[in-house]
């Protein structure tokens, strides 16, 4: 059962991924507002998480920042546009699927496996690593373990936000510079999700199954906003359909 987190951080990406349209617009604006009339949850925006990495420097400039996937490349571009410290920028793919065992696998899709995508990092002098979220540090922690031998000791890790109790066993690792970190226990206490996530396919992965948005795991959707969870539900059906036009 989806435990009911007593703090969730929702990352406000709808809003900008929604504005072309007039109607994506309308509903992005009554979604966020439907889940920020739960009070316990806190919606993040990406200047102020920027802000909040950029006010623990100053750091760099790193000879390779290493972006995971697409949301990583996406932060270390807002990290170097504020701050300058990534003027390199190499991208790596990889993310968890569910593996259909209560548990979670890594993949590459059509990419090379981690290790070979992060050679690049062999000959670097210095070497950030940056991702969106750190929520149980699976994915952050195959990638120090993943890179090539003697390049984890020139290495420094970049989150805008992420889960207190997972920092720890990354930091025994690699030092982790987290903008927004929330104390408390996974998903009992604390949870992160993207508000595009709800919305569209590819929040969750699954192994040899077609990915989902949040709103197609109801039983999550009750969990995380029980009050409004139908209203949410239909909110995002409805958006998600106008996305895809």
């Amino acid at each position: 059962m989806t435990p009911t987190p007593k703090t969730l951080y929702v990352h406000d990406d709808l809003t900008a991924l929604a504005s072309l349209r007039p109607e994506t617009a309308r509903l992005a604006r009554e979604l966020l507002d439907l889940v920020r009339r739960d009070t316990r949850v806190r919606v993040l925006t990406l200047p102020a998480q920027v802000d909040a990495v950029v006010a623990q420097g100053p750091h760099g400039p790193f000879a390779l920042a290493i972006g995971l996937a697409v949301a990583g490349e996406a932060v270390a571009r807002a990290l170097h546009a504020r701050a300058g410290w990534f003027p390199v920028i190499h991208r790596v793919e990889v993310t968890r699927e569910e593996n259909g065992a209560g548990g979670y696998d890594l993949a590459t899709g059509s990419a090379a496996p981690l290790a070979e995508q992060l050679a690049p990092a062999a000959g670097a002098a210095s070497i950030a690593v940056v991702d969106d979220t750190v929520f149980s540090g699976l994915t952050l922690g195959a990638v120090f373990r993943a890179l090539p031998p003697g390049a984890l000791g020139r290495t420094r890790a970049f989150c805008l936000r992420g889960v207190e109790a997972s920092l720890p066993a990354l930091r025994a690792l690699c030092p982790v510079t987290v903008g927004v970190a929330a104390p408390g226990r996974l998903l009992d206490d604390v949870s992160f999700i993207n508000a595009s996530g709800l919305v569209r396919r590819g929040a969750i992965r699954r192994v040899g199954l077609a990915p989902l948005a949040f709103f197609e795991r109801p039983e999550w959707i009750h969990a995380w906003f029980p009050a409004d969870a139908p209203k949410i539900i239909a909110c995002c059906a409805e958006l998600a359909h106008q996305l895809e036009r």
